[in-house]
């Protein structure tokens, strides 16, 4: 957008082209949020895309781009030529505008500006608490001012004929006989017909003037030429007082708190983020350490129990592997239920099944001397 010059808004072809590239990335930023809410969830997740407030301000460029594309659209389908950027009886070139703030988002990749950014966000609350006390030191100075110079700031020299401006830069003037500067040309005296310094602006006439001129002084910016004003006006022996000590509680202390609570809250968000690499580091390592450990044990268990291998293990050419005690608890335990178990089923066979067990398992001199005295019997 910003490479257009002036020809290039008139020209017809370059206004497609663009276009093109506009709906081009329309599409890309879109893909994009939409993969982001697959990924991350819509709203209810605790960390949900919206929920994170640089992500709901690219997913509100998203919605304004594509309002206006749709707006368009239907304009053109209309049989009407949107002109100006003007579709449907909406600007959509004014929301078009809203995509200017996606280099905000620049900001959540940078450590460094996150700081400075949460720092100010932070700050609001107590900057809040010290714009009222700026605003209480205008308030009580704005009343004192009224009391002290009311319709001082409207008096100076004029000529007595013709009537007029006796001064190329007019300045306020005191009467005969009051303190202050007076008319030292002939043929001129001190008229209250001025408008005042600055076209009337600069003035304790009603309150609303004189927060604006306290204000102004609190700034320092000319707060001098204000002070010089009044002194021609009513003297050398009041205003400064008023307007010095205006300028050293107003401006020296108030104000610099400002700085001051920027300035703290900058502190604390280092160390935050200091305290929080820190502790990333720390859980990764101790992450690191719990992994490790659980793959250890997985490894020493693996190597103490091997059951394709128990059997073999009798064998005296094969090594033997080596039994936890609590897996050797374990195979007690079954053998004795299983030597239980045999011993009932030897009470319960008939004697055909035990005499056909037994010389099935018993040795074979066994099984012919237990043949002959069942024969004799």
């Amino acid at each position: 957008m910003g490479a257009r010059d002036g020809r290039g808004w008139q020209e017809e072809g370059d206004d497609r082209n663009w276009e093109r590239v506009e709906y081009l990335f329309l599409i890309i930023f879109t893909v994009e949020a939409f993969l982001k809410v697959i990924a991350y969830g819509l709203l209810f997740h605790p960390n949900a895309y919206l929920r994170n407030g640089w992500n709901l301000l690219d997913f509100i460029i998203v919605v304004v781009g594509l309002f206006s594309a749709i707006l368009e659209q239907a304009t053109k389908g209309d049989g009407a030529t949107p002109i100006g950027g003007k579709a449907a009886g909406f600007d959509v070139k004014a929301l078009r505008a809203f995509r200017v703030l996606r280099p905000l988002r620049l900001v959540s990749g940078v450590p460094s500006l996150q700081v400075v950014l949460n720092s100010i966000i932070k700050a609001m609350v107590p900057l809040l608490h010290i714009a009222l006390l700026v605003l209480f030191v205008i308030i009580i100075y704005a009343i004192i001012g009224l009391e002290l110079f009311m319709g001082k700031m409207h008096k100076t020299c004029y000529y007595k004929q013709p009537k007029s401006l006796a001064e190329e830069k007019p300045a306020p003037c005191a009467p005969e006989g009051a303190y202050g500067r007076h008319c030292k040309r002939n043929g001129t005296v001190c008229l209250m017909e001025w408008d005042g310094p600055n076209n009337g602006i600069t003035n304790f006439d009603n309150f609303a003037f004189a927060m604006l001129t306290v204000f102004q002084c609190i700034t320092m910016e000319g707060w001098t030429d204000v002070l010089y004003w009044m002194q021609d006006a009513m003297g050398y022996e009041l205003p400064w007082v008023y307007f010095v000590s205006l300028v050293i509680f107003g401006s020296f202390f108030v104000l610099n708190l400002v700085l001051g609570v920027l300035s703290g809250e900058f502190s604390k968000e280092r160390e935050k983020a200091k305290a929080r690499g820190d502790f990333q580091k720390l859980r990764e390592k101790q992450q690191l350490e719990e992994d490790l450990k659980g793959y250890l044990d997985w490894i020493t268990q693996a190597e103490d129990i091997d059951p394709e291998n128990e059997e073999e293990g009798l064998d005296d050419d094969k090594p033997r592997n080596r039994v936890s005690p609590a897996h050797l608890g374990k195979k007690t335990s079954k053998l004795a239920w299983f030597s239980h178990s045999s011993d009932s089923q030897d009470v319960s066979m008939p004697a055909s099944e035990n005499e056909s067990v037994n010389t099935d398992n018993a040795p074979g001199g066994d099984v012919e001397g237990e043949t002959c005295c069942t024969r004799l019997a």
